[in-house]
């Protein structure tokens, strides 16, 4: 595909014809006044399927951000603009990321803010920067996501590499805990984040006695987790997201598994603690960034987020806010909404936003990316280590 320059239109509705089966998320087209052009920004995320919660959160952080672009009334290139919202449904499959990429470039989109997962911001991001469309992943951590060398290419929170070594510093050296198992989900980002993990828990002394894997649909995991059992584990960790591990830390309470619990950031949700009761308390998740409340715009944020939602944060719409608050704003520095100009002023952002300040290394990588170790505590995700940081 040869890159294509992205014209802006006039209003029009525009309905993200369906990939595959997936149907892409109700959009309300803007509607221009005289004289108005409308800018088209995308949004890809799983908006169906077990981990829909997640990417309906980060859609509605994306929606209050140009919601609030368009309350300034901003003038860009000498003619007032308005943003639109266009939305689409990955399903957290990568093939169909790939379909949902292809049609944003046929609707000139002129900035992406997703994917939220890494199989499909890897797999899409090739058609992005083919096209020249500047992509933010709010979320997705696999190291794979900026090392592919696109320049359109940027990321809103630390790796899986920061993660599986902060969450292993955690667990080996200031938890004491040498017998591990791991298991993961078999996804870029379950797979990549416990590889990490278990390549640095090994690296700080422990044994791991167990490697297991399942699926990101699966829901019983008693074959699994009875022969973890029999190799005595004192942790278990395991990479994927709460839909798999609330299930998962019942089903140990249930075979009397006395190991801990400990995760990577799917599993730092509401969800989790539904899902998981009482065999929630006491088990660990790992999250990108810094705790919420050193968040210099996160309950400012979240009070907006209940004003439209009824809702808090459930977990990454906070940083999708900052996402397409930092397209919007280097619009603004370059002056033009055509991705190719205003591409590089996104690499050089220095952007105050609700997560802090948002810079990116010469990779797309945000710079200064802390990692929050949370414990659940009375059924709540309670902090229990901060590990970098500087945000």
């Amino acid at each position: 595909m040869h890159a294509q320059k992205l014209l802006l239109v006039s209003a029009v509705t525009l309905a993200l014809a369906a990939c595959g089966q997936k149907e892409a998320a109700p959009t309300q087209a803007a509607t221009a006044e005289p004289g108005e052009v409308v800018v088209k920004i995308g949004h890809a995320a799983p908006l169906s399927g077990p981990v829909a919660h997640m990417g309906k959160d980060a859609d509605n952080g994306v929606a209050i951000a140009l919601d609030e672009a368009n309350a300034e009334g901003l003038v860009i290139g000498g003619q007032k603009v308005k943003f639109e919202l266009v939305s689409a449904d990955d399903a957290g499959d990568p093939k169909t990321a790939t379909q949902v990429a292809q049609r944003f470039v046929d609707d000139k989109i002129v900035g992406l803010v997703g994917h939220l997962t890494s199989g499909p911001t890897i797999t899409a991001s090739k058609i992005y920067a083919e096209a020249g469309i500047p992509q933010i992943t709010p979320s997705a951590t696999s190291p794979q996501v900026t090392s592919q060398g696109y320049k359109n290419v940027f990321r809103m929170i630390a790796d899986d590499v920061q993660q599986g070594q902060a969450m292993a510093e955690f667990v080996v050296n200031k938890q004491g805990i040498k017998k591990i198992a791991v298991v993961d989900d078999r996804t870029a980002y379950g797979q990549g984040v416990a590889d990490e993990f278990e390549k640095a828990a090994k690296a700080a002394g422990a044994e791991i006695v167990k490697r297991e894997f399942t699926n990101d649909k699966a829901t019983d995991f008693t074959a699994i987790l009875t022969a973890i059992k029999a190799t005595n584990p004192d942790a278990i960790y395991y990479g994927g997201m709460d839909a798999q591990a609330g299930p998962m830390a019942r089903q140990m309470q249930k075979l009397g598994i006395k190991a801990k619990l400990f995760g990577s950031d799917g599993l730092y949700t509401p969800v989790f603690l539904q899902l998981s009761g009482d065999a929630g308390e006491g088990q660990y998740s790992s999250q990108p960034g810094a705790p919420r409340d050193k968040l210099p715009g996160y309950t400012s944020f979240e009070e907006k987020l209940k004003a439209k939602t009824g809702a808090g944060v459930v977990l990454y719409s906070t940083y999708a806010y900052d996402a397409a608050r930092v397209l919007v704003d280097a619009m603004k520095r370059a002056d033009s909404v055509d991705p190719a100009k205003y591409l590089p002023a996104v690499q050089q952002s220095k952007f105050n936003g609700a997560t802090g300040l948002v810079e990116f290394d010469e990779a797309g990588n945000r710079k200064n990316g802390a990692v929050t170790i949370y414990q659940v505590r009375n059924g709540q995700w309670e902090i229990a280590d901060v590990v970098g940081g500087g945000q």
